[in-house]
């Protein structure tokens, strides 16, 4: 009787263990962040998903920038965009849109899409445009048919505005149709609890998908500037 209550006691010991370490490791990756010395400009990317945002507790929360959606594919347009820009500007917090590129329509379409939608602010960072395959249509166009659409898309939105677009690109996107392209392009890597390693020089890092900033109810996509950059350069 003596072993078997010693050989429960061990067993309940061992699993509150493992439970206790699962948690740890959880709260760990759900609060992990770059170095705040490297990276010290922490921003947040939006869509509609997230309801309402209270912009003056975000800014309150070390974000010092926010890029929202504006549009997706050929004719969706974000229903909370207008109101994330207005609240983003009275806090205080520097505002870029975004597109959410669909691989089944015309570059220049989406574009007129975007623009329909694109403030006319000087002010604003530039403009960003989100290539992934995560919730795009099941069509892969070829490498050099992708990358004309996307030429047709950022060559009129840069006419149109000004300001040279940045891309979006997780990792399996960027090497099954960017890589060694030779784009002269800034890029915004998605790279989840450790630095990016499949783009050189990228100039915005999403380091977490599931991270918290009062103001926002729910997951929100965290980001950071690369090390020495400032928001201006991203004009």
């Amino acid at each position: 009787m003596n072993f078997l209550q010693a050989a429960l006691r061990t067993l309940f010991y061992v699993v509150v263990g493992g439970v206790i370490s699962i948690a740890g490791a959880a709260f760990f990756f759900m609060n992990w962040e770059p170095d705040r010395q490297d990276f010290p400009i922490r921003g947040i990317d939006v869509s509609h998903h997230l309801g309402e945002i209270d912009w003056g507790q975000v800014a309150r929360d070390d974000v010092a920038f926010a890029y929202m959606k504006a549009s997706e594919g050929g004719d969706f347009k974000d229903g909370a965009f207008a109101l994330n820009w207005a609240g983003a500007g009275a806090a205080g917090i520097r505002r870029g849109a975004y597109h959410y590129f669909s691989l089944c329509k015309p570059g220049l379409e989406q574009a007129e899409n975007f623009l329909s939608v694109l403030p006319e602010d000087p002010g604003m960072l530039a403009p960003a445009l989100d290539l992934e395959f995560l919730g795009n249509c099941a069509r892969r166009p070829s490498v050099q048919e992708l990358l004309q659409e996307i030429s047709d898309f950022a060559g009129l939105v840069e006419r149109e505005r000004g300001k040279q677009v940045i891309f979006y690109v997780p990792e399996d996107f960027y090497l099954t149709y960017l890589k060694g392209q030779g784009l002269n392009r800034r890029f915004w890597a998605r790279s989840i609890w450790h630095s990016p390693s499949y783009v050189k020089n990228w100039s915005l890092w999403q380091y977490q998908d599931r991270g918290t900033v009062k103001g926002v109810a729910g997951n929100v996509d965290l980001n950071v500037l690369a090390n020495g950059m400032t928001l201006n350069d991203l004009d």
